[in-house]
């Protein structure tokens, strides 16, 4: 893939990313049922396309790699889990500037982790996120379902940065639908058993918006994302992926009218325009 395609499959991506969101809208279950019904579509449309150009699902797979894949899924499950609660909680635009929060905590963990260096203007760009996060927050008042739903929003975002830069290993030798398709088995082995309960809750048109979600918001979007980075960095995609809360905040405009506030999106504007200026700099000297 070349790096012009990349950005295109990242940018679809985002896109997709948008929309989910309004499905964790439009779906009337529970977060774990949602996150292990779309895994469940998703590992079907891989597994069907997979087969159909006649390649293995374990082709070129070493033990090693069940074992970052594992934990990529892992962080995976808790993203989509902890998204879909901050939408039921605190609706689409928090939910999802919440999130837009990870490009700042993949800059804390390649600094604290893997202890790449960070120059001084990635830590203007860092606070600067971090001050349209604070413009974001309702209110600090851990009883306001915003607040929460907030909180919620982070801990996914978190959770998506770990994602993202455990994924880079996996995906450096694997075809991205093989490892789209792994990460969201394992995604399903491990949802299922906390969303059996839920099922007597969902309706036909429940399981529709799901299919949907698991099919084009989660197999093809996966499988753009880990194609993507095979070309962009961790932090470059991120700053693509940062841009789903303009679709999805329009998205829930035009379909709920849910409208954030003028404080919410003068915080976003911040966040977003932070992370795009640090996709807009050159990249740093080895």
């Amino acid at each position: 893939m070349t790096h012009g395609r990349a950005l295109a499959a990242i940018h679809v991506a985002a896109v997709l990313f948008g929309l989910t969101g309004i499905f964790g809208e439009l779906i009337q279950v529970g977060a774990m049922l949602i996150t292990a019904g779309r895994a469940s579509f998703a590992v079907l449309a891989l597994f069907i396309s997979i087969r159909s150009q006649g390649r293995g699902l374990r082709q070129g797979m070493k033990a090693a790699d069940f074992r970052i894949l594992l934990m990529a899924s892992l962080m995976l499950a808790i993203h989509w889990a902890t998204f879909f609660v901050a939408v039921k909680v605190g609706g689409v635009a928090i939910a999802t500037l919440g999130f837009a929060s990870f490009p700042a905590f993949i800059t804390l963990c390649e600094w604290a982790v893997l202890r790449e260096r960070v120059t001084s203007s990635e830590w203007i760009i860092l606070a600067l996120v971090t001050f349209g996060l604070l413009l974001v927050t309702p209110s600090f008042d851990f009883q306001d379902q915003s607040t929460i739903g907030l909180a919620w929003a982070v801990a996914s975002g978190f959770t998506f940065a770990m994602f993202t830069l455990i994924n880079r290993r996996a995906a450096k030798h694997l075809p991205a639908q093989q490892v789209a398709w792994w990460e969201n088995l394992f995604v399903a082995l491990m949802c299922w058993p906390f969303a059996l309960h839920l099922l007597g809750d969902s309706t036909l048109v429940d399981w529709m918006w799901i299919a949907l979600l698991g099919v084009f918001c989660t197999a093809l979007s996966h499988y753009l994302l880990v194609s993507a980075l095979t070309v962009l960095n961790a932090r470059s995609a991120g700053i693509v992926i940062a841009l789903e809360p303009v679709y999805a905040i329009a998205f829930a405009a035009l379909l709920f009218a849910q409208y954030p506030t003028s404080r919410a999106l003068l915080g976003g504007a911040i966040m977003i325009g932070a992370i795009t200026w640090a996709g807009l700099r050159p990249p740093k000297s080895s």
